[in-house]
C-alpha cells in the first residue's frame, strides 16, 4: 500500500478523501497564500495546490502527496470565506440570481518517482434569487462562515441554488475525487 498524504488541514477535504477508502495522512502545507499581483484566480488555486504538496513532499518524498486550493469567483474577484454574519449576508446578496464559478485545483506528486500532475476542475454554482428574509433564515440554521461562498452545498446549502454545472461535484466541496482517482490511477495506484 502507498503513503498517502492529504496536504489540508480541511475537514472538509479530509472527509471527501476518506470516500476512496484509502488510508492517507493529513499534514498542514504551511503555505502563504496571499495572491500574487497579476495573478488570475485560475493561476493561484494551480500554484497553491502545488506549492502545498510540494511543501510536504520535502518531508515525505516517497508519498503520494495531494495539495488542493479553492476559490469562488463572482464578477472576475474572488470571494473568499465570510468569517462572520455580515459578510455572509453580503456574499449570498451579491450572489442572488446569478453564477458563481469555483475553481479547484488538485496536485498530486510523488518526488521519488518523479510524479507530479496539477489541474484546475471548474464547478458553477447558479444561485435562486434570495430574499434577505431567506439568506437570514438559511445562514441563522446552518452558519457556513468558514465556507468560501458562504454555503455549504454538501449541507442545506442546496436550498440556494437554482441549478449546478459541472462535471464533479466533488470540486464544489473542495477536493475533486473524479479527477484525483484517474490521477492516482495514471501513477499506478489502484484504488480497487
Amino acid at each position: 500500500m502507498e503513503h498517502i498524504i492529504l496536504a489540508s488541514t480541511s475537514p472538509f477535504r479530509r472527509e471527501l478523501l476518506t470516500r476512496l477508502g484509502l488510508p492517507f495522512d493529513c499534514v498542514p502545507p504551511e503555505v502563504n497564500e496571499t495572491p500574487f499581483p497579476g495573478e488570475t484566480s485560475k493561476e493561484l488555486v494551480r500554484r497553491l495546490s502545488e506549492e502545498k504538496a510540494q511543501a510536504v513532499a520535502k518531508r515525505y518524498a516517497d508519498a503520494f502527496v495531494i495539495g488542493s486550493d479553492q476559490v469562488a469567483v463572482l464578477d472576475h474577484q474572488i470571494i473568499g470565506k465570510p468569517g462572520d454574519h455580515a459578510r455572509a449576508v453580503a456574499q449570498l446578496r451579491a450572489a442572488s440570481g446569478r453564477r458563481v464559478e469555483f475553481l479547484t485545483g488538485l496536485c498530486l506528486l510523488n518526488r521519488a518517482r518523479n510524479y507530479i500532475r496539477v489541474e484546475v476542475v471548474p464547478f458553477t454554482v447558479i444561485f435562486r434569487t434570495l430574499t434577505d428574509d431567506f439568506i437570514e433564515r438559511y445562514l441563522r440554521r446552518e452558519q457556513p462562515y468558514h465556507c468560501a461562498g458562504s454555503f455549504r452545498s454538501e449541507g442545506l446549502g442546496v436550498v440556494l441554488f437554482e441549478r449546478l454545472e459541472g462535471e464533479d461535484p466533488t470540486a464544489l466541496i473542495g477536493l475533486p475525487l473524479i479527477r484525483l482517482v484517474r490521477m492516482f490511477e495514471e501513477a499506478g495506484v489502484a484504488i480497487l
